[in-house]
């Protein structure tokens, strides 16, 4: 019984690395027209990087969120030669967000987190069959 109850903590590990997998990727959404951060400098899209949570006497232990990195990808140039921002050409330095990518992030995010919420209902139901044996 010890195991299935590891499993809730594995699992709660897991939609709290995801939750901030979909933060991130909602973060980026709504910043790819933000010309401009609390820098000053345009915004750059944001990755999460997981590291695996391990534990010496079990197999596994869960995931972690190890560090939010900004994407180094060139930014997007508009032509928009009468914005106050625009270079001497006429162009406008925007984020490097792409949307598309960002949209099969969330669907992935979305995915993994209910694959775990599913982990955990068939644990509880692993526990509960277990109790139903005792009667």
């Amino acid at each position: 019984m010890m195991s299935l109850l590891a499993t809730f903590n594995i699992g709660s590990s897991a939609l709290t690395a995801q939750a901030m997998r979909l933060n991130t990727t909602a973060s980026n959404i709504a910043n790819a027209e933000s010309m401009s951060g609390p820098d000053g400098r345009p915004y750059r899209a944001r990755q999460v990087e997981f590291s695996a949570i391990t534990s010496p006497n079990s197999p596994g232990a869960g995931v972690a969120v190890s560090k939010i990195v900004e994407s180094d990808a060139p930014l997007r140039m508009e032509y928009r030669p009468g914005h106050p921002k625009a270079n001497a050409a006429g162009y406008v330095e925007m984020p490097n967000v792409n949307p598309v990518e960002e949209m099969v992030n969330m669907i992935s995010a979305s995915r993994s987190y209910q694959m775990n919420v599913e982990a955990m209902n068939v644990t509880r139901q692993l526990m509960l069959k277990t109790l139903d044996l005792g009667r």
